[in-house]
């Protein structure tokens, strides 16, 4: 089943859902402080993560590559909220596998290093059933890193180890990878910046991804914006 959230960073409108109430009952006010914008964007999350991994279906899911349509475009912290969110839904365990610049960079670094033995003996527990898996070890845990074979086999050894898995992929923009990633996945969820991300570019990659079998799971909008200022929202 397609999800679909946006994840604000700012905040937004909020529709009020309140009716006219007839006497004597007091009418309903509302506070300054009821707009959270940090407490919608995690319910955002949490709609998003019940949807793709526990909406009935005939395919489950419980590995998802999480991957920007542009390279500027900051994933890291949306796979950190949804591991989070999804290991709140379940007792499960639930691995992130953090992909970014410095961690590819400390995989040369330490090329004399070899992960060894079960993934969870050298991931970071950060909660009960929570582990952040950084990308580069498991790097070096293959001799064909970044090819088919590859994350076949690191697929394989996670999904072995962790029932849900969160993978942040590279930009589907300008990586193959991240289709070929989305299909040994059992799907991909695009993130798109509102401020920088053209209707076409984004309909160009997923028709790409489609064409190449990939199955798109959902979409976050991130860094949305709206023309009302947030004090204004604050004091609707």
């Amino acid at each position: 089943m397609s999800a679909n959230a946006e994840l604000l960073q700012r905040s937004g409108p909020m529709e009020s859902s309140a009716q006219e109430i007839p006497l004597p009952r007091p009418p309903v006010t509302r506070q300054s402080n009821d707009w959270n914008p940090e407490e919608f964007a995690r319910e955002q999350i949490r709609s998003l993560v019940r949807r793709v991994f526990f909406a009935s279906g005939a395919h489950p899911v419980r590995q998802v590559v999480i991957c920007a349509t542009e390279p500027h475009t900051a994933v890291g912290k949306i796979c950190d909220q949804v591991g989070r969110a999804l290991a709140l839904e379940t007792h499960a365990d639930v691995a992130v596998v953090a992909r970014d610049r410095a961690s590819l960079e400390m995989s040369a670094v330490h090329d004399g290093c070899r992960g060894s033995g079960e993934i969870k003996s050298w991931a970071t527990q950060t909660s009960t059933n929570l582990w952040q898996v950084p990308e580069w070890l498991m790097r070096l845990r293959g001799e064909e890193a970044g090819t088919g074979r590859y994350w076949l086999s690191r697929l394989t050894e996670l999904r072995r180890v962790f029932e849900y898995t969160v993978i942040q992929g590279p930009a589907a923009g300008i990586s193959s990878e991240a289709g070929l990633l989305g299909q040994l996945a059992d799907g991909l969820i695009l993130v798109l910046d509102a401020g920088s991300t053209r209707r076409a570019t984004a309909r160009k990659i997923k028709e790409v991804l489609e064409g190449a079998q990939t199955r798109i799971l959902g979409t976050v909008l991130s860094q949305r914006k709206f023309p009302v200022p947030e004090k204004i929202y604050r004091r609707l």
